[in-house]
C-alpha cells in the first residue's frame, strides 16, 4: 500500500532545498547587519544640548580644529572643548541669544554641558588620536568633511574592518602633516607617491595583529 504520493518526493526534495536558502540568508543576513547605518551609527545625527554646526564655525568663521580640540595632537583622545572654549566669543558676540542660554548656563554654574560622543569606539577598543595625527593621517580621513557638516555625525562605520583598511593600506590616505586640518585636501601628485614617500618619512609601519587595537 503507498502511503504518500508521488509529488511527496519533490516536495521533500524542494523543502531541503528552500531550508537549505533560509538558513542562508538568515546567515548572510547576520554578517551584514553590523553594517547597517541604524546599528553602527553611521551617519546618523544625535541629539546634543546645542545643535552645534561645524560647518558654520569652521566653513564660515574659519576656525581650526584645534582650537577647540586641543588635545589632538598630544592625547589618546582629541577632546571635547569646555564651555570656556565656546565663552571665549560667546561672551562677545550673541550675549543674548536664547539659543545659547544652556552655554551660558554651563559657564555661571560651572557644570559641563552633556555633549553626546558622536565617534564613540567601545571600550576594548584601544585608539591613539596623537599617533594618528603625527602619522600623517589627517582629520577628514575619519571624519569626513565636517566644514560642511550642519550637524556632527559619524562618517564611518567606525568597525574593525573599517581600520584595517588603513592599517594594510595605509598610503592611500596619508597627508603632510601641515595639511592635517586641510578640508578637502587633494595632493599636488598622485596619491600613490605621495603615500609611498610619506610612509617611509613619517616612518609609517600598522600592525594588524589583535593586540594592537585590543589590550
Amino acid at each position: 500500500m503507498q502511503i504518500f504520493n508521488r509529488s511527496a518526493n519533490f516536495i521533500a526534495k524542494a523543502s531541503i532545498v528552500g531550508l537549505v536558502l533560509v538558513v542562508g540568508s538568515l546567515l548572510g543576513l547576520l554578517t551584514t547587519a553590523n553594517r547597517w547605518s541604524w546599528v553602527n551609527n553611521q551617519r546618523v545625527v544625535r541629539e546634543q544640548p546645542i545643535q552645534f554646526s561645524h560647518q558654520h564655525h569652521v566653513q564660515t568663521i574659519g576656525l581650526d580644529c584645534r582650537y577647540c580640540h586641543t588635545s589632538a595632537e598630544t592625547s589618546t583622545f582629541a577632546g571635547i572643548p569646555p564651555t570656556k572654549t565656546c565663552m571665549n566669543c560667546h561672551s562677545q558676540i550673541w550675549i543674548t541669544s536664547p539659543y545659547l542660554e544652556p552655554v551660558r548656563s554651563s559657564f555661571r554654574d560651572n557644570r559641563s554641558l552633556r555633549w553626546v560622543r558622536v565617534h564613540d569606539l567601545p571600550d576594548f577598543a584601544y585608539f591613539n588620536h596623537s599617533v594618528h595625527v603625527k602619522k600623517g593621517v589627517g582629520c577628514e580621513t575619519c571624519h569626513g568633511r565636517v566644514d560642511k557638516m550642519p550637524l556632527m555625525l559619524q562618517e564611518n562605520s567606525l568597525q574593525m574592518e573599517w581600520c584595517l583598511d588603513c592599517h594594510r593600506n595605509p598610503a592611500q590616505y596619508l597627508r603632510p602633516r601641515s595639511e592635517i586640518y586641510t578640508m578637502g585636501y587633494r595632493p599636488a601628485e598622485s596619491q600613490a607617491v605621495v603615500g609611498a614617500r610619506l610612509m617611509k618619512e613619517y616612518h609609517v609601519n600598522p600592525r594588524t595583529s589583535c593586540s594592537t587595537c585590543h589590550r
